[in-house]
């Protein structure tokens, strides 16, 4: 089987590179060798011929993305289409990474494969555009992850939460993070895993949430980073509207699968996913922190 991996520089797509290449044809595609947002540009898949077609492709910058809604329709919206469209023509399934913000926050507990959308922001409305696009192509897949970190780090970015919590704290920075916003922390390796699984079982074509389990608030998680790290830190909690933002952000957007479980299909608590990810990148030693 041969699968296009578009992103595969970025944080998930790195995570994804390295779990399904021993089993598989994999092919991974940079910016320099698509470009979503030209239909042109995206007949090269047609050159490579995959089974499977992942998109990680995203422009996720969200208080940006209310400043640049043409960008952020083109490439999360406009660019998922074009994939779904050249991927139906090839008869490869389409698998779409999408996004917690596709909800409203309004739920306060975990959204499932069931909850219907309702996003509040530019990126949310975009990407849950590029899920209905996707569903063009019958064979589909569409995975939601949320607050995503990877060793690889996110592009454009300039890395991801974690990192840039650990950066404040050599620095010794004072540190604000809010306390009222609710989310599942994502390990990309953990995620990928579960794609791979979601191909290698065949599992029915639809929604599955791909989140670790578990929940937490942004100072919790920054919390957490800093009692595994076991370093002192002048660590503040801050209320949303503390913080100016010019997107609206759902206050609970912690997502669960109740799909997964039914095909044996598990995903460990962010904690843990969080230990190894610090160990991974050097932060702490994992014999001492055992």
């Amino acid at each position: 089987m041969r699968i296009a991996i578009i992103g595969s520089n970025g944080q998930l797509g790195t995570d994804l590179l390295k779990v399904l290449q021993d089993s598989y044809d994999v092919i991974g595609l940079t910016h320099d060798k698509i470009e979503i947002t030209d239909y042109s540009s995206c007949q090269v898949l047609k050159e490579y011929r995959p089974d499977i077609v992942i998109n990680t492709a995203a422009f996720h910058k969200t208080d940006q993305c209310e400043d640049d809604p043409l960008k952020t329709f083109l490439v999360n919206a406009i660019g998922s289409r074009n994939i779904a469209v050249i991927s139906n023509e090839i008869n490869a399934t389409t698998v779409f990474i999408s996004t917690d913000y596709v909800f409203d926050g309004s739920k306060n507990e975990p959204y499932t494969e069931a909850d219907i959308p309702n996003p509040i922001n530019t990126y949310g409305i975009s990407k849950l555009a590029g899920e209905f696009f996707t569903k063009q192509n019958a064979k589909h897949y569409i995975i939601r992850v949320a607050s995503l970190f990877g060793v690889a780090g996110a592009s454009g970015k300039g890395g991801n939460f974690v990192e840039t919590m650990i950066t404040k704290a050599n620095k010794k920075e004072t540190i604000a993070v809010v306390d009222d916003m609710w989310m599942s922390p994502t390990y990309t390796r953990d995620a990928a895993g579960v794609i791979r699984e979601i191909i290698a079982k065949g599992l029915p074509f639809g929604i599955y949430h791909a989140s670790n389990a578990g929940y937490c608030t942004w100072f919790q998680f920054a919390q957490e980073i800093f009692r595994l790290k076991g370093v002192d830190v002048s660590l503040t909690p801050v209320k949303t509207d503390q913080i100016r933002s010019k997107a609206k952000r759902p206050r609970f957007s912690a997502l669960r699968s109740i799909e997964l479980p039914k095909y044996g299909i598990q995903i460990r608590r962010w904690e843990e996913a969080l230990r190894d990810y610090l160990i991974q990148k050097g932060h702490i030693d994992g014999v001492r922190c055992r």
